[in-house]
């Protein structure tokens, strides 16, 4: 940075600094609790979820509105003092599960899913959490489909008590995908040539530099039948059908929200308004206050975040494609409508 920036930053430190001294200072003297420490004035201050209340009601008696929106994959990447995150965030959302889990006004939770899916891992993570919820705090779970919800997108939903979709949403896909490419011919014509020293046969498997070998090809095959295998398993449960009746539909394709119904993926038509009326109505919670988490921040963290990305600004939509692509280097299982 030049020497403007770096003025440009000390300033915005040492606001901070005084601002935060104020909220400290104005939150010791507003709390009831005169024993309240620095510390959890600080926590309080400082505390990145925050709940919003979307309909007022009981508040001994409540609904959590959870959503997942884009392809369901751990960055590895979390906010930070240089700007955070936009699009689905695993961690804040297996928070947000955690947090239902251990908060005992939670009645019901409605999960809106717009998604294409994402990976193996992730998915599976998403669903078992929601089978520890159900299990332990018999809570119902209802989901509402955007425009889309395919692959690993329907796998997180298939634990739920009802799905509704509109006719026009997209989902199914049931099946898993691995991808990579093979850049041989290409080195060839352009004259580059691989060096790779491997401890083994397959150590370099899915390699870009050659072809694949009919036995890696059996092997990695091998990995996505397990894969497909749970999927068919998982949305057997959660639908109460066969395995075999299952596999009939589930060779890959996608479906819209009429095919859907017909072959028993989702339960009625609807929107969210409808899904949550739904769950009011066959779980007796009329009057149960609906509520979301909001994730964006507003402590100290978030309010330095904001002004440093002012000043320095924040990565490049080019830096955020070549992390993404960093991050994508390797082929992986996916639970994936697409690419």
């Amino acid at each position: 940075m030049n020497a403007k920036r770096w003025i440009a930053l000390g300033i915005v430190v040492a606001l901070l600094v005084v601002s935060g001294i104020t909220k400290i200072t104005s939150t010791l003297l507003a709390s009831d609790d005169e024993t309240m420490s620095l510390t959890d004035s600080l926590m309080a201050i400082d505390s990145d979820v925050t709940e919003m209340v979307l309909e007022d009601g009981d508040v001994n008696n409540r609904i959590a509105v959870l959503t997942i929106n884009g392809a369901i994959q751990d960055t590895g990447s979390s906010d930070s003092l240089l700007g955070g995150s936009e699009g689905y965030n695993h961690t804040d959302f297996m928070d947000q599960l955690e947090m239902i889990r251990e908060d005992d006004t939670v009645a019901g939770v409605l999960l809106n899913v717009n998604s294409p899916g994402g990976g193996v891992v992730e998915s599976a993570q998403i669903r078992d959490k929601i089978l520890q919820i159900k299990k332990e705090k018999k809570l119902p779970v209802y989901v509402s489909f955007g425009s889309m919800a395919a692959s690993g997108g329907y796998y997180v939903s298939a634990p739920a008590d009802k799905i509704f979709a509109s006719p026009e949403t997209l989902t199914g896909s049931i099946g898993v995908i691995m991808q990579g490419y093979d850049f041989s011919e290409l080195m060839k014509k352009v004259g580059i040539s691989d060096n790779t020293i491997k401890s083994g046969e397959f150590k370099d498997i899915m390699s870009s530099t050659r072809p694949m070998t009919a036995e890696e090809k059996a092997i990695m095959q091998s990995m996505i039948d397990d894969s497909y295998g749970q999927f068919v398993k998982v949305v057997a449960q959660g639908r109460h059908m066969t395995e075999a009746e299952v596999r009939k539909i589930a060779d890959g394709r996608i479906y819209d929200g009429r095919q859907a119904k017909a072959n028993g993926l989702i339960d009625a038509f609807g929107y969210e308004e409808n899904a949550l009326d739904a769950l009011k109505k066959d779980k007796k919670l009329k009057d149960a206050e609906v509520f979301e988490y909001d994730t964006s921040g507003g402590g100290l963290a978030s309010l330095f975040s904001s002004s440093v990305s002012q000043v320095i600004g924040k990565k490049s939509e080019a830096e955020q494609a070549m992390q993404l692509m960093n991050m994508m280097g390797a082929p992986r299982l996916m639970y994936m409508y697409g690419k």
